[in-house]
């Protein structure tokens, strides 16, 4: 049966990666957002493209790391604003709290800045092409508060 399936399939199978998530919940904030939506889809595939090789990461399910991204994307651009909102929770599936340990990960990553490892996707994002996202000012904290879940 096993081998039917892959026949039918001509063997092209792929395991989904955060990327793959990422287009859809990138999208969905799109619509709650004003504002710069290039920004918003560079960061967070920024950030997407950082946990990559991240070993901390790996716990974590690929919806989680996108949608973590998508949090922490919105925070860099706008840092006093509550990143998350029930359309994003609707579509992701997820509540800022679910979301906590890994955004605290992707922050470190984001913060580090030069001189770390993977210059080469830092350097990527330091082109005018991307909008120089790498080089965004990164808020050394998230409000506690921006992690509670909406009570509906």
């Amino acid at each position: 049966m096993e081998a039917s399936v892959l026949n039918y399939l001509k063997f092209e199978m792929t395991a989904p990666t955060a990327k793959c998530f990422l287009r859809r919940f990138v999208r969905a904030a799109q619509v709650c957002d004003e504002g710069s939506t290039l920004h918003l889809k560079f960061i967070a595939n920024y950030i997407c493209e950082l946990s990559l090789l991240e070993y901390r990461l790996l716990r974590y399910v690929p919806s989680l790391v996108a949608a973590s991204s998508v949090f922490l994307a919105k925070f860099i651009l706008k840092p006093t604003k509550k990143p998350w909102n029930p359309t994003l929770s609707y579509y992701t599936q997820y509540a800022p709290s679910e979301l906590r340990g890994c955004i605290r990960v992707l922050h470190r990553l984001f913060c580090v800045g030069p001189g770390s490892n993977l210059p080469a996707i830092r350097e990527k994002y330091s082109q005018h092409k991307y909008k120089f996202v790498a080089k965004k000012y990164c808020p050394p904290s998230i409000p506690i508060e921006f992690f509670e879940d909406a009570i509906s």
